[in-house]
């Protein structure tokens, strides 16, 4: 295989995905592209324990909702490295098992769990704060160390379940170079000797991915922080199957951290702050809780990239906003802090805001269109794009087109109380009569037109603007604020502004 870039995004199907998940898939996604390389989606599915079968589908679709396409996935099987789901590759693994066995890098472990614990507890009597199966104990544990040939092959031919555990070293330093955090040094005495193969046959996570990536030439293992601890084993997996001069370079991101910054964001912070924490909306089979994600809470998709991108990585300059081509153009790994990031969702609505802002009146208007069909709304098509053109300024999410302007598209059912008391009276009413009768005589209705009709009646009764205009947006909108006031009398027309005038002075005559 060449020395082309090549990375990977290994998710496990055991739930939704969460955001950190897919922050990692957009930095692999971004760094292959920058190099030109291969983006590869692995479905890590060696816990069937914990399996959940919707989980795959809805990770395909949240990638295809952000746009971050896999060049060889499950589902795109182009490459000549698949399958791409672990369980489905069994027998590589129990190949590099063996490997391992026959070097004395790894052994047989018949323990049962009982006698785990028993030797747990006795390394907690005598005072050992982290009592491991390690260089140490696994001497007086019943495995293929401690038995002779004879009865390891007994145990084998009986069928007894085992697992299968590397052999750490005793005496022995492991080093790592992370791209993002430099090195990373642990001494072999810390580290216990992990399950590589489990009692049904399929492997854990470190042998699985270690041989994956091997077998698929990872060149960059970029992952999330919580996989830092066990960078060193998977070292020492390298360098135990010969491959130490092909192992890929890693790069651990930094966490993702509740909004105050103390600790790492939970799915119970989410719902604790009233913001999502999945990309798509997730129905939970096994509870029957359905959560929300960003997309059915009006997120756009290339604004949520661009709000994650920068949640741990910076440009060094002062851009913000980027397409995805700025975003593969800008990225490096080198940028990526080593700090953990704190989940702003202010952060997240500004970004919202400014592509919304952004968009063309005619794109906004075309999804509009689609939002207030859903919602049984009756409109006008020839009048969204002046109306989204009026209000994208003051919106951070689509619904609120509909939801803050609903005055575009039905006559108010109320009228705003605090303007009402203190702005309403029997003057304010006459003048917005006469302005509605004014305003039945004009040919054509535009915002100028508009604002100086309006202007010509204050002046022929000697009132200020100020003194009318609030009572006037009320009678129009039911709302003490919003858009320019011309504007909306553009839009909605002659007729139905003189009707609405007209159904104010009625509805609220005795507030006079």
């Amino acid at each position: 295989m060449s020395n082309k870039v090549r990375v990977r995004f290994a998710p496990s199907p055991t739930g939704a995905l969460h955001i950190g998940g897919v922050r990692t898939a957009l930095y692999n996604y971004l760094f292959a592209k920058k190099e030109g390389g291969t983006f590869i989606l692995r479905i890590e599915d060696t816990d069937q324990t914990r399996y959940v079968e919707s989980a795959e589908n809805y990770i395909k679709e949240s990638l295809e909702w952000l746009g971050i396409t896999p060049d060889e996935s499950p589902w795109n099987d182009k490459g000549e490295v698949g399958p791409y789901r672990q369980s489905e590759r069994k027998e590589h693994y129990q190949k590099y098992t063996q490997q391992l066995i026959d070097s004395g890098h790894a052994y047989y472990a018949f323990d049962t769990a009982e006698e785990i614990e028993a030797m747990r507890e006795r390394l907690k009597a005598a005072k050992v704060n982290t009592p491991q199966y390690n260089a140490i104990t696994r001497m007086q544990m019943k495995n293929s160390l401690t038995l002779s040939e004879e009865e390891v092959k007994q145990k084998l031919d009986a069928g007894e379940p085992y697992v299968i555990r590397l052999k750490i070293p005793t005496k022995e330093e492991v080093r790592m170079n992370d791209m993002v955090r430099g090195w990373v040094m642990v001494h072999s005495s810390q580290m216990d000797d992990k399950i590589i193969m489990k009692s049904d046959g399929m492997p854990t996570y470190h042998l699985a991915n270690v041989v994956d990536d091997h077998l698929m030439g990872i060149t960059h293992v970029i992952r999330g922080e919580e996989w830092l601890p066990s960078a060193p084993l998977h070292v020492l997996l390298y360098q135990f199957l010969g491959w130490a001069d092909s192992m890929p370079q890693f790069a651990h991101l930094p966490l993702l951290l509740k909004p105050d910054g103390n600790g790492k964001l939970s799915k119970r912070d989410a719902e604790k702050h009233g913001f999502p924490i999945f990309p798509l909306q997730w129905n939970d089979p096994k509870s029957g809780e359905q959560l929300e994600g960003f997309k059915e809470q009006g997120y756009l998709p290339d604004a949520f990239l661009n709000f994650l991108a920068f949640l741990g990585w910076n440009p060094g300059s002062e851009q913000e906003l980027f397409s995805i081509d700025e975003l593969i153009e800008a990225f490096s790994i080198e940028r990526i802090g080593k700090s953990g990031a704190k989940f702003d969702i202010q952060k997240a609505n500004w970004f919202n805001q400014q592509y919304l802002k952004n968009k063309s009146d005619e794109a906004l208007a075309s999804q509009l269109k689609v939002l207030l069909t859903e919602n049984n709304v009756v409109f006008d098509e020839q009048k969204l794009e002046r109306i989204v053109h009026a209000m994208k300024e003051r919106v951070t999410f689509l619904s609120e087109f509909w939801t803050t302007g609903q005055y575009f598209f039905q006559k108010p059912a109320s009228y705003d109380e605090k303007v009402i008391r203190k702005k309403w009276n029997a003057e304010v009413a006459s003048v917005l009569g006469k302005y509605a009768d004014a305003l039945e005589k004009v040919n054509h209705l535009d915002a100028n037109i508009a604002k100086s009709t309006l202007t010509d009646v204050l002046e022929q009764e000697g009132m200020g603007m100020g003194k009318l205009m609030q009572s006037l947006r009320v009678s129009i909108t039911g709302e003490g604020g919003g858009p320019d006031l011309m504007d909306i009398i553009e839009i909605l027309g002659k007729e139905e502004i003189t009707e609405r005038i007209r159904l104010a002075l009625t509805t609220l005559k005795d507030q006079e």
